[in-house]
């Protein structure tokens, strides 16, 4: 296991609790709502303890969880198990991921912001080969002015988003919603209190 994995994998096994609780992001629910369509495939990415991918099992999307850390995805299948939904929860090195083996009708990716630049890049790519035409990229991460906030997310500036970053990122899709912006975030102990977030939708077509 990669010394970066294991750190995470520690980090989610030193507690039964959810670090980042059990509620699905207020992003994700806000824009995904709209879009939701019955048995509609979503690719969850970092989905670490699945409060993400979970939820929107229970929206009745066939979905695929995916998350370096072990510790991480047996929490995500306790979960699941909680809620009474079934989703394909898979132990994945993200840098690993087949991108190309499946498309899927809405990509999502919260706060996976341990990624370097170049990993990143990797990451903004492959996602956005994972998504079928006409279909969705939900993305949530934390920008600049975090440093500041000390409220969760990566003290390393590289790893934050502006938006010159997102849109150059995602230049080939119809971006709908790009937006920076401060909120309350109140996500488990990890994610917590006033935080600078940059929010994008984007449409490949």
């Amino acid at each position: 296991m990669k010394p970066a994995i294991s750190r995470w994998n520690e980090r989610f096994a030193s507690t039964d609790d959810y670090l980042f609780g059990k509620d699905p992001n207020a992003f994700l629910v806000k824009h995904a709502t709209p879009l939701i369509k019955p048995s509609m495939t979503v690719l969850a990415i970092a989905d670490g303890e699945g409060r993400n991918g979970v939820w929107l099992a229970e929206q009745g999307c066939k979905v695929w969880s995916i998350d370096s850390a072990p510790a991480a995805s047996a929490k995500a299948r306790l979960l699941a198990n909680e809620r009474g939904v079934n989703l394909q929860i898979e132990t994945a090195d993200i840098s690993q991921w087949p991108w190309h083996a499946q498309q899927f009708d809405m990509v999502v990716g919260i706060f996976f912001q341990f990624a370097n630049p170049e990993l990143r890049a990797d990451i903004f790519k492959g996602m956005t080969a994972a998504v079928k035409p006409g279909g969705h990229l939900l993305i949530e991460g934390y920008g600049l002015k975090q440093l500041e906030y000390k409220t969760g997310g990566p003290d390393i500036p590289e790893h934050l988003y502006t938006l010159d970053l997102m849109r150059n990122s995602f230049a080939t899709m119809r971006i709908d919603v790009l937006e920076e912006y401060d909120a309350e975030l109140e996500e488990g102990d990890r994610h917590k209190g006033t935080s600078a977030l940059v929010d994008l939708v984007a449409v490949k077509v």
